[in-house]
């Protein structure tokens, strides 16, 4: 699976696991079979593990988890709720820029290309890494699901304190093992709506999660996330 692809090297031992079990197999098969067939596939190859190959491990600061790329034509590129420059920004990452705008006074930029913050140490990490253009959720359950929850385990496991922001049921499901500080434990866990249009107004708008994480980071010693996206 990591054939010619992209990946920093901070997490390929951590991950070699995975990538040699039967599952990562099965599903590496199963997209050679759907371009086969003529499908076309969202993310490119190259960019099917992007955000591991800009946010290395021990980078890690900050978790942004989304679910699905995108599946328009030339809109995904590895990292959740991102677009490739020059592609009008996504309904759900304008309402993401509105609550900045509101909680940090950040600017809203005039693209939707985050790869800025992921230098920083945020991950931006869809729970299924592909998806059948113009079909939703259509590589879901397919084994990408066990990957993603393997690099949240890895990032959990590290010593150094991260934030997870998690909008939507479906981000708090997945990331529930998360060794959080009220629990106990080192990690902050920030919980939301989902930015989408469908539910901001139901508790994103408001959450000021950009703050708190920058709090959280700057009181255990680590530099806060400059959440301005330079024009691309």
């Amino acid at each position: 699976m990591t054939d010619g692809v992209k990946l920093h090297e901070s997490w390929r031992e951590p991950l070699a696991g995975e990538f040699a079990a039967p599952y990562m197999q099965a599903l590496k098969g199963f997209l050679v079979a759907q371009k086969a067939e003529g499908k076309r596939i969202f993310p490119k190859g190259s960019e099917y593990f992007r955000a591991l190959d800009l946010t290395p491990l021990d980078t890690v600061k900050v978790v942004i988890l989304g679910q699905d790329p995108y599946h328009g034509l030339g809109q995904a590129h590895g990292l959740c709720f991102s677009v490739q420059p020059g592609v009008r920004t996504p309904p759900s990452l304008v309402n993401i820029y509105k609550e900045l705008e509101s909680d940090l006074g950040v600017k809203r930029p005039r693209h939707g290309f985050l790869e800025h913050w992921a230098a920083q140490g945020v991950l931006l990490l869809n729970s299924v890494l592909t998806v059948e253009m113009g079909q939703a959720a259509s590589h879901q359950g397919k084994g990408w699901e066990r990957f993603t929850d393997a690099v949240i385990r890895q990032v959990n496991g590290r010593e150094e304190p991260v934030v997870f922001m998690l909008w939507g049921s479906y981000a708090q499901k997945k990331a529930a093992f998360v060794d959080s500080v009220d629990k106990g434990g080192r990690h902050l866990v920030l919980k939301a709506a989902h930015p989408s249009p469908l539910s901001a107004h139901n508790g994103f708008f408001g959450c000021r999660h950009f703050s708190r994480a920058n709090a959280f980071l700057a009181d255990h010693g680590r530099t806060p996330i400059d959440w301005t996206l330079p024009d691309v």
